[in-house]
């Protein structure tokens, strides 16, 4: 598991990524391809305890024959972490425990407004708005990581 927002170098060259959106109800989640040009939207996960949670990730992630993943850190605005990002570093340390597979971080600032924005700006209603927006977001997130992967 990678401190650094931006620090890539703990996933392997080439494989499928997870990227995941951690809410308090809900876990977003997207997939990438394995040559890593795009994040598609899996599915979103209704949290419960971590160990629930923990094993429908791990099931995700074999079916999925993925190499690493992409987990949202939600910065405070200024950069700085809060609460929220704490509870995210934890929940990646007790996950790192369940599985080998590397867990990056990547700075998820505005990203659920962002999807949420296009979602209203494509006349979306807002119940299905809310069915879709937290994989979106994974979505959202993993295509930043794979962008900044690319550049190198």
């Amino acid at each position: 598991m990678t401190e650094a927002p931006d620090d890539f170098a703990a996933l392997p060259p080439s494989g499928k990524l997870l990227g995941l959106d951690l809410g308090t109800k809900t876990i977003g989640v997207a997939v990438s391809d394995a040559m890593r040009y795009s994040a598609t939207p899996l599915t979103t996960i209704k949290r419960q305890k971590f160990t629930q949670d923990a094993e429908a990730l791990l099931t995700l992630c074999t079916q999925n024959a993925v190499v690493g993943i992409v987990l949202g850190l939600p910065l405070n605005m200024d950069g700085s972490e809060g609460p929220r990002a704490q509870s995210t570093r934890a929940f990646a340390r007790n996950f790192s425990g369940k599985t080998a597979l590397p867990i990056v971080f990547w700075d998820e600032r505005l990203s659920t407004s962002a999807v949420t924005r296009m979602l209203i700006e494509a006349d979306t209603r807002r119940d299905k708005r809310a069915e879709v927006v937290d994989k979106l977001a994974a979505s959202y997130i993993l295509q930043g990581a794979l962008e900044r992967l690319r550049r190198g």
